[in-house]
């Protein structure tokens, strides 16, 4: 990617507020901090590429007290005519995504178009998955049919927050409640089954028909994730199991090792689009499957991972549904509908917070 010389760089933090309280394995979100790079044109101030560092406290390999000061010295650094080496970049993903993005807005004018796809040029959605967020069995159960009425016929399950029999309770209403919809049902563990116990469990939700399970096992566990995916009669997917991976031949070595089904693709987390990128070429040519998933960006991220996405041609429903999570989004065309992910031709961007 090359630097367009002479732009301005500068960056903003908006804390994004949930609308709802969401219960993860790492605690219950509020709210959450992104961060705005952004490169305007030195002649025309209406022209601002803009990139998005979002961070998810507990999981983001990027160390959040270092952020602000990780942000000054890429914009001094810009300023003077020059990128950070990539490889200084590796552990903070989420900041080289924001690089990544900012310099591609910018390059295509800074409209918000980052790629030719037809998602953007017209309207042409992108199937999504409904996700459920962790809670007592009753909140979930009203999440599930919230996003059923919605038009979600995929719906994907944090587990862990409940004991194993209330989670199996939830699935089993489901499919007796929706047994006409053909509901595809994707569970994320979060790492939180023991190996003691990960079969027996899996054996038991298989009986519900479910699509994928992600990341049953904590990440770092190889040989036993390799053994838990050779038995399991529900396929596999990893998430976190990547995160931290920069040497392609270790890549290799890691998916080569584990064999899953599936790998969960998080550009924010993986160091950016080129980065998952890589992961997906990788997957595809051992015969694994893979689908793309935000991690709770703005509206800005998520675009710019939508419209990637887009490009890729992958007709799996994607993880890209957390555009309207927040009170205080970026007002922008994008919005779902119909179990879909949407981009109004006609809408266009507030970016009024930003961009005074």
């Amino acid at each position: 990617m090359n630097l367009p010389l002479t732009w301005n760089a500068s960056w903003k933090k908006h804390s994004l507020r949930f609308l709802k309280p969401s219960g993860t394995s790492r605690g219950i979100l509020y709210e959450k901090p992104s961060y705005f790079l952004m490169l305007r044109h030195p002649e025309d101030p209406d022209i601002t590429g803009i990139g998005e560092c979002s961070i998810i406290p507990g999981l983001s390999p990027d160390k959040l007290e270092n952020i602000e000061g990780r942000l000054d010295n890429i914009c001094n650094t810009i300023n003077e005519v020059n990128l950070p080496p990539d490889e200084a970049m590796n552990d903070y993903p989420a900041l080289k995504f924001a690089l990544e993005t900012a310099l591609l807005d910018a390059d295509g004018g800074g409209r918000r178009r980052l790629f030719p796809s037809e998602f953007v040029d017209a309207g042409a959605p992108i199937p999504i998955n409904g996700l459920i967020w962790m809670g007592s069995f009753l909140a979930m159960k009203d999440q599930i049919r919230e996003k059923i009425d919605q038009g979600y016929r995929c719906i994907k399950i944090k587990i862990g927050a409940l004991n194993f029999d209330e989670e199996l309770r939830l699935i089993k209403h489901i499919r007796r409640e929706y047994i006409d919809l053909n509901i595809s049902i994707r569970l994320d563990a979060n790492g939180a089954f023991k190996l003691h116990d990960a079969i027996e469990k899996l054996n038991v939700l298989s009986e519900q028909h479910i699509h994928s399970i992600e990341q049953p096992l904590r990440p770092g566990q190889w040989e036993d994730m390799a053994a838990l995916c050779e038995v399991s009669p529900i396929p596999i997917a990893l998430d976190e199991e990547l995160i931290g991976w920069h040497d392609e031949k270790e890549r290799k070595k890691l998916i080569d090792a584990i064999q899953p089904a599936y790998v969960i693709l998080k550009p924010s987390l993986l160091g950016g689009l080129e980065e998952a990128g890589k992961w997906a070429k990788l997957a595809e040519a051992s015969g694994i499957g893979w689908w793309v998933t935000s991690a709770l960006e703005s509206n800005i991220g998520l675009n710019a991972i939508a419209q990637w996405t887009a490009t890729l041609k992958n007709p799996m429903e994607q993880g890209l549904g957390t555009g309207s999570l927040y009170s205080n989004n970026l007002p922008s065309p994008l919005y779902t509908q119909g179990g879909n992910l949407w981009h109004d031709t006609a809408a266009s961007w507030d970016l009024r917070y930003l961009i005074p």
